[in-house]
């Protein structure tokens, strides 16, 4: 049996510079992900524009929004709300994105079938896609709609990892210098 003060540490150990919660201006300097790899940016970027094509803005921002919350990525969280208002998006529903099934009333069917698919792909690891969200989303897209909305959860998702890896400070946008 241990000793319960030998189990205790005796001082609270510092957080270290790049734990999750440390704001990303304090973390350590990162790479340019864009420099680094520009191949594989310019790629992502042309994947990102092809899964946008034909949806409707308004739809892509709201799935990029609930991605970028589920991912805790402020960076981009940032950029698609800010990209969201641009676009003639309402502060109203800009708030209820995170809570949109409590406040469905304020989406369409269409909306929130595809915050429902960019939940379950965004969480795949844990449940998987599941048949009824799927469904749900085939019944209110096209199969080519429903294409591009999937590439559109893996592109969002992608980029939010690229942004935390690389510690993106959020209020910055990096995307016209590109």
């Amino acid at each position: 049996m241990m000793n319960a003060a030998a189990a205790a540490p005796t001082t609270t150990p510092a957080a270290a510079p790049d734990t999750p919660g440390t704001p990303a201006a304090a973390r350590s300097p990162r790479i340019n992900f864009a420099k680094a790899a520009p191949a594989a940016f310019k790629a992502l970027i042309g994947f990102d524009a092809a899964a946008r094509e034909g949806l409707d803005p308004a739809l892509v921002e709201l799935a990029q929004i609930r991605a970028s919350q589920l991912n805790g990525c402020a960076y981009c969280l940032h950029l698609h709300t800010s990209d969201a208002r641009k676009a003639g998006e309402t502060e109203e529903r800009l708030h209820l994105v995170a809570v949109w099934r409590d406040a469905a009333h304020f989406f369409t069917a269409q909306e929130q079938a595809a915050l429902a698919l960019t939940e379950a792909v965004t969480l795949i690891g844990q449940a998987g896609l599941p048949d009824d969200v799927y469904a749900r989303a085939a019944a209110q897209f096209t199969e080519e709609e429903l294409a591009r909305l999937l590439a559109l959860v893996l592109t969002i998702n992608t980029w939010n990892r690229i942004a935390l890896s690389t510690a993106k400070v959020p209020g910055t946008d990096e995307r016209a210098a590109h």
